[in-house]
């Protein structure tokens, strides 16, 4: 079985070596590099690719750093590398920056307070495609916002709020009474009407509107 390979980003030297020691003690799990801001690890993935060698499947990103932030990095490295899952890994638990990392591309946010086990399990899931959100941080994004912009229609509008209460397609079709090939048809015009990236950003559009 190929290990899932990581970066560690973290401007606390002690936090970046812990980190990197637990999981390098993981089977399943090769640390690939380590950087102590996001300008450090856009230069060392712009290496190794420069280098044709193998690019991180997963970054742990820490947001407040110096030089270069865990936001824009996360923005900068998903527009050039997008194949690279992010997992936002900090102490804060607002949900200001929770959105502004999903809407830069994230996929994932943990709090630093969690369980080394767990986040082994969560590194696994978002490498199996999963999209991985801390339950503080998840509390943070449910919140009822209001709705979506009118320009939507009413089979828009409502697949957008089912899409922000985290339902599958599947789950949205059988809600609906209506086909998956009818939710993804629909979901890929509200995409490009709010011009959006993907669901997770129309999740988060959705419940800050």
């Amino acid at each position: 079985m190929s290990k899932i390979s990581i970066m560690i980003v973290d401007d606390d030297s002690m936090v970046l070596d812990s980190l990197k020691l637990v999981f390098e003690k993981k089977e399943d799990i090769d640390v690939l590099a380590t950087a102590l801001n996001g300008s450090e690890a856009m230069s060392k993935i712009e290496q190794l690719s420069i280098q044709g060698q193998k690019l991180p499947d997963i970054v742990l990103m820490d947001i407040q750093m110096p030089e270069m932030d865990g936001i824009k990095a996360t923005s900068l490295m998903k527009n050039k590398y997008s194949s690279i899952r992010i997992m936002m890994l900090t102490t804060f638990e607002d949900e200001h920056n929770i959105r502004k990392a999903i809407l830069a591309g994230a996929e994932g946010y943990l709090i630093k307070s969690s369980e080394i086990s767990l986040m082994a399990e969560k590194i696994r899931a978002m490498y199996s495609g999963a999209i991985i959100l801390d339950h503080k941080a998840l509390h943070e994004l449910t919140k009822p916002k209001g709705k979506v912009l009118e320009q939507l229609s009413l089979r828009e509008h409502e697949i957008v709020v089912l899409i922000g209460q985290g339902y599958s397609n599947k789950e949205i079709a059988q809600q609906l009474h209506i086909s998956e090939g009818t939710v993804r048809n629909n979901l890929s015009v509200v995409l490009e009407k709010l011009n959006l990236r993907d669901r997770t950003q129309l999740a988060v559009f959705y419940l800050n509107s």
